[in-house]
């Protein structure tokens, strides 16, 4: 089976509701020592009664790592609960790499398994299909990646591992496959056209990043994209699906020798080379305002500025305040107010992406065209109120009882724990990351927030985009526990 890795939000990304990704485990992380009185995995409860107060249990992850004899970074879980491994591979290769062709790394990316010497696009698909084994590929702003699930066995195995690392390692770019995938590409354009957060989003990353490798579309556009080759194709994957630019995450039924000959084989039938540059930070952007003018019922409100990069110290803190304020789902403090007791969107959120460079900080919503505009201003007043008073003590409380609650899903499967390994390795985390990550969240304070929160933003440095009709605008209606105005529908985008 093949499948396309979607972008998604991950536990280890800093909005909590989601990511908490991406792309993003301790006993006793709270600080208190409540192993011995947890229960077990396997054991039996006999009354929710024993959960209060306690750390829910969670495997312990012991990550092995290694390099390849040609450089690809390894990080290893042996997981023996069921007969199979998961394998990731993700690569410096995404579209922050495109430089003069934009969408190179997409397209790229999406041409892995549409033909290898002696197979096209459904021979390729048969054969993960008849060993029971799946293929998924995906592409972003700073990696690409490209994942296989196999059974253990090696009569499942070892076939499976061979067809994938020709797929990853020696793709052809097939000449009709890249006429069809563009032509996906091109629809994917103009339905964008009609879609007000693509508009919105396209619009925002090009005023917060400008000539940054981060401004331009992931998808680049229609004449980048037309004028793409197989050349080019080619010699972008030589050069960044190179074993050197390679980290690669191994979780499942495997000794560690049979690890080492899997990432051994991998490693070796990927393009020598070596890794390439990390990305520069971006400068600091001009604030400011654009509207852009869309015939809609609703007007779509975007606000960022910049944000942190993946190995900032205060990157627990901030994921910690920034659930407080709009990362949280139902209960922050934007959703509050913003829905809850105005009725004013049917959902609003904020959040930090931490990427190689300094990635966004961003809030989203749609609201009624005609109170856009003091929708907004309510937005940035709850921003401005957020830095100058920071969190509730109960509200703290309330992100880090939810978060230890969580807090075990990080490691609930082989999937979860690949995702895990392959961000902790690109970025460079100490193999310990996330235990540490939840040591800082539980001992956070409300000061110790509310002064990295304003280190790191200010509601006056905000870029802002709006995509709706220009209309009268209306007064807001005032704060109730039972709002008249019902949230607007589900959003467009």
């Amino acid at each position: 089976m093949i499948k396309r890795i979607a972008p998604r939000h991950t536990w280890l990304a800093l909005t909590l509701s989601a990511l908490i990704a991406q792309p993003v485990l301790a006993d006793n992380a709270a600080g208190n020592n409540t192993a011995q009185a947890t229960p077990q995995l396997g054991s039996q409860l006999q009354t929710l009664k024993e959960l209060d107060g306690k750390t829910p249990a969670r495997r312990t992850l012991d990550i092995q790592t290694w390099k390849t004899a040609e450089g690809a970074k390894v990080l290893f879980v042996e997981s023996r609960e069921l007969p199979m491994f998961d394998l990731r591979l993700t690569f410096a290769a995404g579209s922050s790499q495109d430089q003069n062709t934009p969408g190179i790394a997409l397209l790229t990316n999406a041409m892995l398994n549409e033909g290898v010497k002696g197979k096209d696009v459904s021979a390729i698909a048969q054969g993960f299909e008849g060993l029971g084994a799946d293929f998924g590929n995906g592409s972003y702003r700073d990696m690409a990646v490209a994942s296989l699930r196999s059974l253990s066995a090696s009569d499942k195995r070892e076939p499976a591992l061979k067809l994938f690392s020709e797929v990853v390692g020696k793709p052809t770019f097939p000449a009709d496959s890249l006429a069809r995938i563009k032509n996906q590409i091109l629809a994917s354009f103009e339905y964008k056209k009609q879609n007000p957060g693509a508009i919105a989003g396209k619009e925002l990353f090009k005023k917060l990043y400008g000539d940054h490798p981060y401004g331009h579309p992931s998808d680049g556009d229609a004449k980048s994209i037309n004028a793409i080759t197989q050349a080019q194709l080619k010699a972008f994957h030589a050069k960044s699906y190179a074993a050197g630019n390679a980290v690669i995450a191994l979780v499942g039924d495997l000794s560690r020798d049979e690890a080492q000959a899997i990432a051994a084989h991998v490693s070796a039938s990927l393009p020598k080379g070596p890794a390439l540059p990390k990305i520069a930070k971006a400068a600091e952007p001009k604030p400011g305002s654009t509207h852009i003018e869309f015939a809609s019922n609703q007007t779509h409100l975007m606000l960022a500025q910049m944000g942190i990069d993946r190995n900032d110290p205060d990157y627990a803190v901030l994921s910690v305040g920034n659930s407080v304020l709009g990362g949280g789902g139902f209960g922050s403090r934007l959703m509050t107010e913003v829905r809850e007791k105005r009725g004013l969107t049917y959902g609003v959120s904020s959040g930090f992406t931490p990427m190689q460079g300094l990635g966004p900080f961003m809030i989203s919503l749609q609201t009624r065209a005609d109170m856009s505009e003091n929708t907004l201003k309510l937005v940035q007043d709850i921003v401005r109120d957020f830095l100058a008073n920071g969190p509730t003590q109960k509200e703290l409380d309330d992100v880090k009882r939810e978060l230890t609650g969580s807090f075990p899903l990080t490691a609930a499967n082989n999937a979860a724990i690949v995702g895990q390994l392959g961000s902790i390795g690109f970025y460079d985390l100490p193999l310990n990351f996330l235990e540490d990550y939840m040591a800082q969240a539980q001992s956070v304070t409300v000061e110790q927030v509310k002064a990295a929160m304003n280190k790191h933003l200010s509601a006056d440095k905000m870029v802002i985009v709006t995509v709706g009709p220009t209309v009268p605008q209306k007064p807001l209606p005032p704060p109730t526990d039972k709002p008249v105005q019902r949230p607007v529908g589900v959003p467009e985008h």
